[in-house]
């Protein structure tokens, strides 16, 4: 019998029974200006920060950060990461780290900016704060960070060490930001009840059923409270939508681990990152639309007529808070079927998490559920 983890193969720590388990960040604040009092919190793990983010993230916060900076003596330091979170800018955010001789990582920002910055404390070995701009993704609380191209087409995803140290939800931060952006989350957290329930397949371990049981409650959150939040910013039903998305999602990543995975409403997502008539569309957005997409493809395939109600369901939800329901809400109306063929071959290339689904699908018939899920999502609009 095998004593510690030490002993334990690495054909072994490929099998989840083993895999280490990333739930969640060491420490989450959370609060209306909680960011102004986390100065001890934040300069717990070093004296000379690297700041990561967008411009627009990098300015907003600023007025935040800065009197934590002095009062904290911290010496710190602004770097962004574009043109995208691509291997190009984690290359110059490496050298920056290095120049500045920063001892820990602050992202800030939305998922691109807080992927980066995860990615970059992985790659230096540094302690990594995460504070989100929006209510847009989980990104500041999971394992994971995504890679892009400059041009902002997903390339592949990269597993990290663990979640971050420290993760600040500031609700007055998180309130400044386009509403868009908090409906763009809704699409993505509620995709894990979609996803989840169908790639852990008739898994019977305890922490996978947990995880896609969670899915089932945030979709049930977000289907009832998301239009009374939208409606309300300054409602408690608003605060509970926001930690729905930023941390109740992250949870269920944490929990299920590679059991409750994307399927295929985000790689449907990644596929669409690869038009650039796509990239002024938020990431959940996309997923929203991938989810429609991956409902369709149930239904066609499978014969599946609980995905029709679910779908149905979804356009009525998507029309009541402003989510994407065809081409045309994407802004890809005009957009060529071989495009549209392109996009559906990165989604099934032989990595994507499509094939989590439990049939097999190819480029073809995902191309067609995505025209045919528009042209149904029409008819039900008239």
């Amino acid at each position: 019998m095998k004593d510690s983890l030490s002993t334990i193969s690495e054909q072994e720590l490929t099998d989840n029974s083993y895999a280490p388990l990333l739930i969640s960040p060491s420490k989450v604040l959370r609060g209306e200006n909680i960011l102004s009092q986390s100065g001890d919190a934040i300069a717990f793990y070093g004296k000379s920060p690297l700041i990561v983010g967008g411009d627009r993230s990098l300015a907003r916060v600023k007025s935040y950060l800065e009197p934590i900076i002095e009062q904290q003596q911290l010496k710190a330091k602004e770097a962004t990461y574009l043109p995208d979170c691509a291997e190009s800018s984690l290359k110059k955010l490496n050298q920056a780290v290095a120049k500045h001789q920063a001892d820990f990582i602050i992202g800030v920002g939305g998922g691109k900016a807080l992927d980066t910055a995860k990615l970059l404390a992985h790659q230096c070995r540094l302690p990594i704060v995460t504070i989100p701009t929006s209510g847009a993704t989980c990104a500041a609380w999971t394992a994971l960070s995504n890679i892009y191209s400059e041009a902002g087409a997903f390339l592949y995803d990269v597993g990290l060490d663990h979640c971050p140290e420290l993760l600040i939800l500031d609700y007055g931060l998180v309130r400044t930001a386009p509403q868009r952006t908090l409906v763009a989350g809704i699409g993505d957290a509620i995709a894990k009840w979609y996803e989840a329930s169908v790639s852990s397949s008739n898994s019977t371990a305890t922490l996978t059923i947990a995880a896609v049981q969670q899915a089932r409650v945030l979709r049930d959150i977000l289907l009832q409270k998301s239009l009374t939040a939208l409606e309300n910013p300054q409602g408690e039903a608003w605060r509970e939508v926001v930690d729905a998305t930023v941390l109740l999602a992250g949870v269920i990543g944490g929990i299920g681990g590679a059991n409750c995975r994307t399927v295929a409403a985000h790689a449907v997502h990644n596929g669409l990152t690869h038009l650039t008539e796509a990239h002024d569309v938020l990431h959940g957005e996309k997923v929203a639309y991938g989810i429609l997409v991956q409902l369709r493809l149930e239904e066609m395939i499978q014969g599946n007529k609980l995905a029709i109600s679910a779908r149905q369901q979804l356009l009525k939800f998507y029309g009541e808070i402003g989510l994407p329901k065809t081409l045309e809400d994407l802004g890809l109306a005009e957009v060529s079927l071989a495009k549209l063929r392109h996009a559906a071959e990165v989604a099934c290339n032989e990595k994507s998490d499509i094939h989590r689904l439990p049939f097999v699908v190819s480029s073809e018939q995902l191309t067609a559920a995505m025209i045919s899920t528009t042209v149904t999502a029409k008819e039900l609009k008239t």
